[in-house]
């Protein structure tokens, strides 16, 4: 994968546990999120499109059945942080996922979904 489309997003120590920030990039809001006791990073499109509000940093992270998944804090829809499908609602649409790295105690987010949507992979936190 091309290392010119991974962007820095912010140290990792700067992350809240079990929650989410909103990174932004270009015209983009992505909510990037740590989830502190999976030890895994995920990061999705920041808007909800239930009622098109950028809501999701701000969700609650939990599990369904195994799933990651993040509720939006207004209407709780509950999303796939895996590849973003919508937990809750047949009628609700899938949201963007984004790959997540961790290196050196810094976080990058893999923007070249933004054209080109794809599932992203959790990454582990290692302290340093």
């Amino acid at each position: 994968m091309d290392k010119n489309n991974w962007i820095y997003a912010c140290k990792a120590t700067d992350m809240p546990h079990n929650g989410g920030v909103c990174v932004q990039y270009g015209t983009e809001q992505i909510a990037l999120y740590y989830f502190t006791h999976r030890n895994e990073w995920y990061a999705t499109q920041n808007l909800c499109p239930h009622k098109k509000q950028m809501a999701l940093s701000r969700g609650m992270l939990g599990s369904q059945q195994g799933e990651p998944k993040v509720a939006c804090p207004f209407h709780k829809k509950t999303f796939s942080l895996k590849n973003g499908q919508c937990l809750n609602d047949e009628a609700c649409s899938a949201i963007k996922t984004y790959p997540v790295k961790v290196h050196e105690g810094n976080i990058f987010i893999n923007v070249a979904s933004i054209l080109t949507p794809h599932s992203s992979t959790p990454i582990a936190y290692e302290p340093q």
